[in-house]
């Protein structure tokens, strides 16, 4: 059967209505009956209003309640503009939180992949100020699992390079010992957990090198501490292509790796390639998760 793929459309005023309807265009996806929840009339491109904040809230709750129910195999999320959602009361740090909040899921994470490069994210929408504070043996644990599964649907044998917090992994506690006290210990436990040599993890690694070697081939994905430790060379390394997915949900969830980009909007220069991933992803994901 051919998959049934939910693309919401984001903030109206933003790229989201553009690069979707080139990406459906583009003759780049695989056959699947492909459902745009949204709507565009009213809204001013480049302009975002409460207005606009609401029709992205209502297409991300239509979304959810298709997917909950069925009726759609998978979700691809337009970008949305945070402070704006945050003013008509939107309560979540972003999409991710929101599907998870809506599916009672705690055991979620953030995932980005593109090019020859995938990160996972222990932390994410908090400040780097409080990364230390609240980094956990546990939530690295917790999170290398579902990294690990994600992995593991499409190699047979997974490397998992574990990157450090502070610079050059601590230096064995010159730097920080948080490599020493957190996240070594994360890493034996996940290792315990997985004796055979079919997944691997490995480090902590120091984080100025990681991203180098696993774009070489020599991982399958970097297990990250905190947010821009992973988007950075993400984005340096796939920028255009780059695709959030998020791990836990009892469906597929992916979006491109942009914003709203309102101040290009109905411009004619958005790029429609991440959209193109993202939806591509959404359908290979619902493929493997039938199978």
């Amino acid at each position: 059967m051919r998959k049934r793929i939910g693309i919401t459309l984001g903030d109206p005023a933003g790229i989201g209505p553009e690069v979707v309807n080139a990406a459906l265009a583009s003759g780049k996806l695989p056959e699947a009956d492909y459902r745009v929840l949204g709507e565009t009339g009213g809204h001013s491109l480049g302009k975002p209003t409460p207005s606009s904040a609401k029709a992205a809230q209502a297409a991300l709750e239509k979304a959810v309640l298709l997917a909950r129910a069925r009726e759609i195999d998978a979700v691809v999320t337009g970008p949305i503009h945070k402070a704006n959602m945050y003013e008509i009361g939107f309560e979540f740090p972003g999409q991710t939180e929101f599907f998870a909040a809506r599916c009672g899921i705690e055991n979620f994470a953030m995932l980005l992949t593109g090019g020859r490069l995938t990160v996972a994210l222990v932390t994410t929408h908090v400040s780097l100020a409080a990364v230390p504070k609240i980094l956990r043996t546990s939530e690295i644990v917790r999170v290398g699992r579902l990294l690990q599964e994600f992995l593991q649907r499409r190699a047979r044998t997974v490397r998992i390079a574990v990157a450090g917090l502070n610079p050059h992994a601590g230096e064995d506690g010159a730097l920080g010992r948080e490599e020493i006290e957190i996240i070594a210990p994360a890493i034996e436990e996940l290792s315990t957990l997985n004796p055979q040599p079919l997944t691997l993890f490995s480090g902590p690694f120091s984080p100025d090198t990681i991203f180098h070697r696993a774009i070489e081939g020599e991982f399958e994905a970097v297990l990250c501490m905190y947010h821009d430790q992973g988007l950075i060379p993400l984005k340096l390394h796939a920028f255009h292509e780059g695709v959030n997915v998020t791990l836990g949900l009892p469906f597929p969830r992916t979006s491109p790796d942009h914003g709203t980009a309102f101040a290009i909007a109905g411009r004619g220069l958005a790029r429609a390639e991440s959209m193109i991933a993202a939806i591509r992803l959404a359908v290979e994901l619902a493929e493997e998760t039938e199978g």
